[in-house]
């Protein structure tokens, strides 16, 4: 059964603008259409940003710093990074809203950043900016993406290191308040998606040879699928850092590869994250994997028209995998 999921807001950011969206209030495909558009500080280059469901709010992350505005553009707080970072590439800071919307969540990639040291993940007070908490990392980060888990509320953090690989890391809420930081026992795997229901997660692995899907919390792998399984040459395809749950049953497991004329391809496939079975694939027009959002309640976004997200119900193909190529 497909769950009915709270208002959820994702943004896009062009022409100097953030423009908002809700994408969990309809299934109905077509283009959606901004709810309301934020306009950052004069100078202000938005690398990630993050608004409230009740719209009012947007807190964004700059190479310098991360900004909190109303709708309006009246300032509500901001915080610093220092010491000043001259390096103008290869980081860049992002930002989370929690479930609860009370604290602002920023990864920052100081390592990258020349500031001296690791990494660090901060959480602010959302109303004031204060700092609730900042745990500095063994890391060097050139960015990393959070995951809200939609049950518990505790944030998971993938950091992408490069070549190096990638680090997932958890927190929670701990007995005191304060919250507790996990580091997942893996460095070769990258976080891709949450389910809806909070019961498990999907990570590839860093080389693209397979797709796993985990207990959550607990990190255990349920199963993992390789590329051989899907009908392809391993040699030749690779599971995409992409896809994610398109419901609580059903996972989208991006497989590419490049034809003789040294075009690369991507098709979608859907894995039953209950047993473990192959569903065939479903149809999806773009041609840049990571353009394609699983929404978890049977639809998923693409880009479109003039920046704007596009949303697609499910349209089946073919059961059967395709034929092993090579």
């Amino acid at each position: 059964m497909i769950p009915v999921l709270p208002p959820k807001v994702i943004t896009r950011h062009r022409d100097g603008a953030i423009h908002a969206y809700f994408t969990t209030t309809s299934e109905t495909p077509g283009t959606l259409e901004p709810v309301t558009v934020f306009h950052p500080r004069p100078g202000d280059e938005v690398v990630e940003s993050a608004v409230w469901p009740n719209l009012e709010r947007v807190v964004y992350t700059t190479l310098h710093n991360v900004v909190c505005l109303t709708r309006a553009g009246d300032l509500v707080w901001t915080s610093t990074f220092e010491p000043h970072s001259d390096q103008p590439h290869g980081h860049r800071p992002g930002c989370a809203l929690s479930l609860d919307g009370r604290s602002v969540w920023v990864y920052r990639p100081d390592a990258m950043a020349g500031r001296g040291g690791g990494d660090r993940w901060v959480m602010y007070e959302a109303d004031s900016g204060a700092v609730i908490a900042c745990s500095e990392l063994d890391t060097a980060g050139h960015g990393a993406v959070h995951h809200v888990h939609p049950v518990d509320g505790s944030i998971y953090l993938d950091i992408g290191e490069g070549q190096d690989g990638s680090v997932t890391l958890r927190a929670t809420t701990g007995t005191g308040g304060e919250p507790e930081f996990v580091a997942y026992p893996w460095g070769d795997r990258c976080l891709v998606d949450l389910s809806p229901d909070g019961e498990q997660f999907m990570t590839v692995d860093h080389g693209q040879a397979d797709v796993a899907f985990h207990q959550h919390p607990s990190g255990d792998v349920l199963f993992t699928v390789p590329v051989e399984a899907f009908g392809y040459d391993p040699e030749e395809t690779f599971v995409e850092w992409s896809g994610g749950y398109l419901t609580p049953d059903l996972a989208v497991v991006t497989l590419g590869g490049a034809d003789q004329n040294e075009e690369e391809w991507f098709r979608y496939h859907l894995i039953n994250v209950r047993t473990g079975t192959l569903e065939g694939e479903i149809a999806v027009e773009t041609t840049n994997p990571y353009e394609v959002v699983p929404l978890g309640n049977g639809s998923w976004l693409t880009g479109g028209p003039e920046g704007n997200p596009v949303r697609w119900s499910r349209v089946p193909l073919a059961p059967a995998p395709p034929q092993l190529r090579g």
